[in-house]
């Protein structure tokens, strides 16, 4: 218990003494022991390196994780040593909700149809986030949350250590000077004419005091100047490990980057191919042209609406005894086609026929239509083998 408490008391002492050595250093009244330019240089890269990354590892963490609240969670998780658990992507999720859609709205239906279509693209788009969301945190965000986490704290400790000695040695200079200012003035010879001999006694002695406080100030200073130089040395060794510690970053760079541009590489891929498999007909909505890519673009298809196409294809001259354009799809069978102005025309989606006017259809096909005079620009006329009907434009792609 001795012990313990002489050791508290001197830790008392010496948290003391550097916090009066640093109150002063402060308001000016005491030197500081300046490092080199060189040492400064290694703090000013470090602290600059520690800065930046931080905030490069928390926009990372925004940009794999947009939701601060699912980012909180797995950071207790971590923080618990527990596992994170699997969550949904947002595609995957999106997916999920199109597949139930065209499950209640019917499967069976255009509108169906294109949503289960659309649902396995997005759960593709979805497990391919994943990949790169744990590729990316394990080649980019681990190691530099472990500089933060394990290097970077092991060079704050032993600079706090530094400034500590740094303390410790401009104190023991501090007390070597006074202990030196003491001395002089008691070394002074007096005056035996106007100083009793008690005096002069008291004074010989009083110099005698001082010059073993001026050794032991010394011996001090010594000891002080080792410690701070050995533990500069120590500090300036990590200092200059940022070097090995930005040629590592820049290597999980590359890797982040190489993961980034498979993951887009992947997603591209995956809309091509839900592309051709809706056969859009508007080319702006899925543009076929893809700066960085080896594939051949896909060459645009017409701006030109279906709508407006059906409109201004060449009219068909009036037939004599054909009937009125509202009778016309009563006797369709009896209508010959224009000898000018017929169109190839592939199919976007099924089409289940409403009466016996109108042309059922089977996604792909190939058909030929035209328009009669006075028809609806909504519709066309539709020829496959032997029959005709009527058929909607939005569910054809004009090809010739």
């Amino acid at each position: 218990m001795d012990f313990n408490m002489k050791k508290l008391a001197s830790d008392a002492g010496i948290f003391f003494t550097r916090a009066v050595q640093f109150t002063e250093e402060k308001f000016g009244q005491a030197e500081k022991t300046e490092l080199d330019a060189h040492f400064e240089n290694l703090l000013t890269r470090a602290d600059s390196t520690k800065n930046w990354t931080e905030k490069i590892l928390r926009q990372t963490e925004v940009l794999l994780q947009p939701n601060p609240s699912a980012r909180v969670e797995e950071f207790l998780y971590e923080k618990l040593d527990r596992k994170v658990p699997s969550r949904v992507t947002n595609g995957e999720l999106l997916a999920q909700y199109m597949a139930e859609a065209a499950s209640e709205l019917g499967p069976t239906t255009p509108y169906g149809k294109t949503l289960i279509k659309v649902a396995e693209a997005e759960k593709r788009l979805g497990g391919a986030e994943r990949d790169f969301i744990h590729t990316a945190s394990i080649n980019f965000l681990t190691p530099l949350r472990n500089f933060l986490e394990g290097d970077w704290k092991t060079i704050s400790k032993e600079r706090r250590l530094l400034q500590n000695r740094r303390l410790d040695l401009d104190a023991c200079k501090a007390r070597l000077k006074k202990a030196k200012a003491a001395e002089a003035k008691a070394t002074t010879v007096p005056d035996f004419q106007e100083t009793r001999p008690r005096n002069y006694i008291l004074s010989a002695s009083a110099s005698a005091l001082w010059s073993d406080e001026v050794d032991k100030a010394e011996q001090e200073l010594r000891v002080a100047q080792t410690e701070f130089d050995r533990q500069a040395e120590v500090t300036r060794l990590l200092l200059e490990g940022i070097s090995s510690t930005h040629v590592n970053h820049l290597r999980c760079l590359h890797e982040f980057i190489e993961s980034q541009t498979t993951y887009y590489a992947q997603c591209y891929r995956h809309m091509l191919d839900l592309q051709k498999q809706l056969g859009s007909s508007q080319g702006a909505i899925f543009p076929g042209t893809f700066v960085g890519t080896t594939e051949p673009a896909s060459p645009p298809l017409s701006s030109t609406s279906p709508t407006t196409t059906a409109a201004t294809m060449p009219v068909v001259p009036s037939v004599a005894g054909l009937a009125p354009p509202a009778e016309a799809a009563l006797c369709l069978e009896e209508v010959a086609p224009p000898a000018s102005g017929t169109r190839k025309a592939r199919v976007l989606y099924d089409y289940e026929a409403a009466d016996s006017s109108e042309l059922a259809l089977l996604a792909d096909e190939l058909i030929t239509v035209y328009s009669l005079p006075g028809m609806d620009p909504d519709w066309l006329i539709g020829e496959r083998g032997n029959k005709k009907g009527k058929v909607p434009v939005t569910y054809l792609e004009l090809l010739s």
